[in-house]
């Protein structure tokens, strides 16, 4: 099943530094596996549309906003929070990004494709309501479940995120929202600090160990996310898919293998073929180990598309 693949050049360029890991690297790594690994004539490719300034509005401030496209600099770098700076391109593809998951939820709910994956830079789960941090801008899934509920009047969008970091920014967009479930896995203690002690209805953190593997994270999904999604029956699923709890990645200390990453991915398909006619839009956040990232990206493809 060919599926939607939304990328766009700017994602390229844009640069927070030498040896900085969330680099225009992951970028090429993914697109070379994706081609080694046959999945390419499967992807049904788009280029990214830039965000309307409306649409960024649904989920962070006018303040905020204006400081992001004030910040831009002309040259050099300028930083919005400790590791996370602008370049002259950074702009360019935070508004590219955060387009990107718009136009795949105008793929998914129109019919053009069933499942989109958008293959952007840079991520965005950290983004608050009015605060960038930890590599992100615009929150680009926040954006996107916003605009289905805005756009296509959808009163249950789920979004799960199983990045190694807890969603913070999502959480922050989104608590106390009863059209949005949001769903997080994540490292604990550890950056941001965020979600252990979370306590809202519509927000299901679950916090893992350093060290935490295959057992504890499907347990998390299995009797955590699972029962949420189905008690919620979203009609579109978004995921905030990082892949940086893999074993390889040296940014954390969790210990999830590819084969963990395919299981996932499968339970929010299935998920989705029961409760919103098979709706998935999912956006690349974290991963910064580039031959991890690729194998790990290829597979939750290869899943969303519908092959073993």
């Amino acid at each position: 099943m060919a599926i939607g693949f939304i990328t766009h050049h700017s994602f390229m360029l844009h640069n927070m530094g030498d040896y900085h890991p969330e680099c225009p690297e992951r970028l090429h790594a993914i697109n070379d596996r994706l081609i080694s690994a046959g999945v390419e004539p499967y992807l049904y490719h788009r280029e990214a549309h830039k965000v309307e300034r409306e649409q960024l509005l649904r989920v962070h401030d006018s303040d905020y906003i204006d400081q992001v496209f004030e910040t831009s600099p002309a040259d050099g770098f300028a930083y919005l929070d400790g590791d996370t700076a602008m370049c002259p391109d950074t702009l360019d593809a935070a508004l590219f990004a955060a387009g990107a998951n718009v136009q795949a939820v105008d793929m998914v709910m129109t019919g053009q494709v069933k499942k989109t994956f958008c293959a952007v830079r840079p991520p965005g789960h950290h983004a608050e309501h009015n605060r960038a941090m930890g590599f992100c801008f615009f929150n680009n899934v926040a954006v996107a479940a916003a605009h289905a509920i805005e756009a296509y009047g959808l009163e249950r969008v789920a979004i799960v995120d199983f990045d190694v970091h807890h969603g913070n920014g999502t959480e922050d967009i989104f608590s106390g929202n009863s059209k949005v479930l949001f769903c997080s896995s994540f490292q604990h203690p550890f950056y941001p600090g965020s979600g252990a002690d979370t306590s809202v209805d519509n927000i299901v953190n679950c916090p893992l160990p350093a060290g935490a593997g295959s057992r504890e994270f499907r347990d998390a999904v299995s009797t955590a996310f699972v029962p949420a999604i189905e008690a919620f029956k979203p009609q579109l699923i978004l995921i905030s898919a990082g892949f940086d709890a893999h074993i390889s990645d040296d940014m954390a200390q969790m210990e999830l293998h590819e084969s963990d990453y395919a299981w996932v991915t499968q339970q929010l398909c299935s998920l989705a073929d029961t409760y919103c006619e098979g709706k998935v839009v999912s956006t690349l956040e974290g991963g910064y180990s580039l031959d991890a990232l690729a194998r790990c990206v290829t597979v939750h493809v290869k899943r969303l598309m519908g092959q073993v």
